[in-house]
């Protein structure tokens, strides 16, 4: 398919309400309104094409940006296209997800997210964070650096709760991934989530909630699925 065929396919597809709700939730840029499970269809068909990707991120437009990172190919996303992609994310949604899961699945996580999660710009670190929590989730036990990921479980119950908004929350999604998928951490992540105290993120008009991480690591831990990884990043 090329660009102007994806474009024409998701406005299709685009509904008012599934707009409203994306504005709710902070949608920023134009966007048609696609669901992600009715936007899979074009993924299916199209599968990975790097070039495509390229074209529908420049579009600016939230459906074709985020369908940019499922059809992407992880094997040519280079540093400075991450980085691109990383600045172009206007709101959390790209940043959290689709650049997030583009860049755990690339041959640069640790690269970026380290570079990210130092900048002062929330919606870099947010990005920085939720890769990193992102690859330790795909990475094999053995290419995990544990005493990095033990230090950064104590900048989070430093910092968290003067952090930027969705840094915050994505701050805690780490540490719930750090107990989840790093066996030596699970204790130490528990810990730490016990010392978080409540963390209060601004979710807008809706009714999402802030998981408490030491309850959803023990979730984990009682279906027997710590250290259990998943296939890919992107969903």
């Amino acid at each position: 398919m090329t660009k102007d065929e994806v474009m024409r396919a998701l406005e299709e597809m685009g509904s008012e309400q599934t707009l409203k709700t994306y504005k709710r939730h902070g949608l920023n840029i134009p966007a048609f309104g696609v669901k992600i499970g009715d936007m899979k269809a074009i993924q299916k068909k199209v599968k990975k094409d790097q070039q495509l990707a390229e074209e529908l991120y420049e579009t600016g437009n939230h459906d074709a940006m985020y369908l940019a990172g499922l059809i992407a190919d992880e094997q040519a996303m280079s540093p400075s296209l991450l980085q691109k992609w990383a600045e172009n994310a206007s709101w959390y949604s790209l940043a959290e997800y689709t650049v997030a899961w583009i860049t755990a699945e690339s041959n640069h996580a640790e690269e970026m997210g380290k570079k990210w999660i130092a900048t002062d710009d929330e919606l870099l670190e947010t990005a920085g964070w939720s890769t990193l929590a992102n690859y330790i989730s795909i990475a094999k036990a053995e290419e995990i650096d544990v005493d990095y990921y033990r230090s950064l479980l104590h900048h989070v119950e430093k910092n968290i709760q003067k952090a930027k908004n969705r840094v915050k929350y994505v701050m805690n999604n780490f540490v719930i991934c750090v107990g989840s998928y790093i066996p030596e951490l699970t204790e130490e992540a528990k810990q730490t989530a016990s010392q978080l105290g409540k963390v209060e993120v601004n979710m807008g008009d809706t009714a999402c909630k802030v998981p408490d991480a030491k309850s959803y690591i023990e979730k984990i831990e009682a279906k027997n699925r710590i250290g259990k990884k998943r296939k890919q990043a992107r969903c």
